[in-house]
């Protein structure tokens, strides 16, 4: 007698369906339809977890620029003075302190601008 997957097959299901929980229609209800919505889905989720730390970089360079700029300084010329300086702050960190600490960030344009001039 030929055995069937009975038990195993209904576990995998309900594990799939339990993670398409919340789609509409039959990419809830159909297990075709939720395999592929599954496998899309992990691939927009992939993708996107790359996608977040871009875009977030680009706040933060947005950020210091608007605050260098305020200050007469370029972002470029303000990035290629912390360098020249030897100032070790990741963009996250100097973009939270232009915006917290106003005072703390000038006198890193401070040390940037020396650094630039010598």
């Amino acid at each position: 007698m030929r055995t069937s997957k009975g038990a195993a097959r209904n576990q995998a299901k309900k594990r799939l369906f339990k993670r398409a929980k919340g789609n509409r229609g039959g990419r809830g209800n159909l297990l075709r339809t939720v395999k592929e919505t599954l496998v899309r889905s992990g691939v927009y989720a992939y993708r996107d977890r790359k996608v977040r730390k871009r875009e977030f970089r680009r706040l933060w360079i947005t950020r210091i620029s608007a605050a260098c700029s305020s200050r007469g300084i370029s972002y470029s010329q303000f990035m290629h003075g912390l360098t020249k300086a030897e100032v070790e702050l990741d963009r996250k960190s100097l973009s939270e302190i232009a915006i917290c600490d106003p005072e703390g960030f000038d006198s890193i344009v401070e040390t940037a601008k020396q650094a630039l001039a010598a």
